[in-house]
């Protein structure tokens, strides 16, 4: 494989060792004026996953590859230097998703050869992939829709046959938790220092990322009435944490019922590892309506049953309903505040 090869795919083992046999320091890569368009590269990736969530790949040559090439661990180093968990999620999701849209391109040999650097256990059968039922749970576990249930694939002695998509979908997972389980790097503080000026950029794009979400939609509802369970899926959705369906169906419907709106939720969603936006765009619009039926968000006794019921308190037990705690919970700080004025 050839550096055009490693541009595209910086995540593979063969990536590192061709780096390291090009003729530099790493300390250079940080500071020396012939490395500053791989440094704004590396600055670049980084701003495009916090903001459209496409990583481009563009260059024509062999130096343009190499440019390429050497921004992903810039990039790596400039979101460890953060060390935020909401951005270290959305930057290994957004990497993984781009290069799926590379992966999708490749002949089955050459995907089969990226699987092998996963060491994911595949053979091509036919027009179809078969895959080891042991790789197989443990990549598509982390996706939550019913197609992906094992007992809804076929299986032959212990492989299980998917489709091409299914199995570009698969490396993408692959490719997301090993960029994901290996940040942050142990970067030298002498070397975020370097790089504050790229880092203060970044930092203002992802506080204005957040500002959006966290002030814009949510500035008609009270997220201090939020019932606990409401508050943890809360929590994680923005971590990027991939919630079970059910968890899922409570949380989009829990919002849409107090009065977000559907691009909130939307973007809310961009950060899960099974994020697909026209896929979430029709499930919101659903359960917000768009068949002439608007869906309530689940009782409790309904979350209970499907294990979705976390850090019950006082209030809990003299309520049935999510939307029960926020109402009554939003009347309690009302009348808090209107007491206070009366005095």
């Amino acid at each position: 494989m050839d550096v055009f090869w490693f541009a595209n795919f910086p995540f593979v083992n063969g990536a590192l060792k061709y780096v390291e046999s090009l003729d530099f320091k790493l300390d250079e890569l940080f500071s020396e004026r012939a490395f500053e368009q791989v440094r704004e590269r590396g600055k670049q990736r980084v701003l495009e996953a916090i903001g459209d969530g496409i990583i481009k790949h563009e260059y024509s040559d062999r130096t343009g590859a190499e440019k390429e090439l050497l921004s992903y661990p810039v990039a790596r180093i400039l979101v460890s230097c953060i060390n935020d968990t909401y951005l270290i999620r959305r930057y290994a999701l957004v990497e993984a998703k781009s290069s799926n849209e590379l992966i999708k391109k490749l002949s089955d040999n050459d995907i089969k050869e990226i699987a092998d650097d996963f060491k994911i256990a595949a053979k091509i059968v036919g027009d179809e992939y078969g895959l080891h039922f042991s790789d197989y749970i443990r990549y598509a576990s982390a996706i939550h829709e019913p197609k992906w249930k094992l007992i809804n694939k076929k299986m032959d002695k212990g492989w299980v046959h998917i489709k091409r998509e299914d199995f570009s979908r698969i490396i993408e997972e692959a490719i997301r938790k090993r960029i994901e389980s290996s940040l942050p790097l142990d970067v030298p503080p002498q070397i975020c220092t370097a790089l504050e000026g790229y880092l203060t950029e970044i930092r203002d794009s992802l506080s204005a990322r957040k500002s959006e979400f966290s002030i814009e939609e949510f500035k008609e509802i009270m997220p201090d009435c939020f019932p606990p369970c409401m508050v943890r899926a809360l929590s994680n959705a923005q971590a990027g944490v991939n919630l079970p369906h059910s968890m899922r169906f409570a949380l989009t419907s829990f919002l849409l019922n107090i009065g977000m709106n559907t691009e909130g939720l939307i973007e809310l969603f961009k950060v899960s590892p099974d994020f697909d936006e026209e896929r979430t765009r029709y499930q919101v619009m659903h359960i917000h309506g768009a068949t002439g039926t608007v869906y309530k968000s689940p009782s409790c006794a309904t979350m209970i049953t499907y294990g979705n019921c976390f850090g019950k308190e006082r209030l809990c037990d003299r309520i049935s309903h999510p939307l029960s705690y926020y109402r009554r919970k939003a009347w309690m700080l009302k009348k808090g505040k209107d007491q206070t004025i009366s005095k």
